[in-house]
């Protein structure tokens, strides 16, 4: 005869592992990355060597309504620039 305690045991260690597997399914489905990297350009080429927080303040320069270049409608909040976009 099984002690419960033992399958009580192997129950909790079933479950476990099933989440285990669920979260590692759940991951290995998630999309691509689809956000562009920091350009390596003349324009980005400073901030690469400055701290992230450091390197965003400068971002509203140019990517502000009225700037050389300027976010599309609907984009994120603007001072976490470098949360998303990746320097490379």
């Amino acid at each position: 005869m099984d002690n419960p305690k033992n399958t009580r045991n192997r129950w909790l260690n079933f479950l476990f592992l099933a989440g285990c597997a669920g979260i590692l399914l759940f991951l290995w489905n998630a999309p691509p990355e689809s956000t562009k990297k920091l350009p390596h350009n003349s324009d980005h080429q400073r901030f690469f060597a400055m701290d992230k927080k450091a390197a965003e303040k400068f971002c509203e320069e140019c990517h502000r309504p009225q700037g050389a270049a300027p976010l599309p409608a609907g984009h994120p909040p603007k001072y976490r620039c470098l949360f998303c976009h990746k320097r490379t």
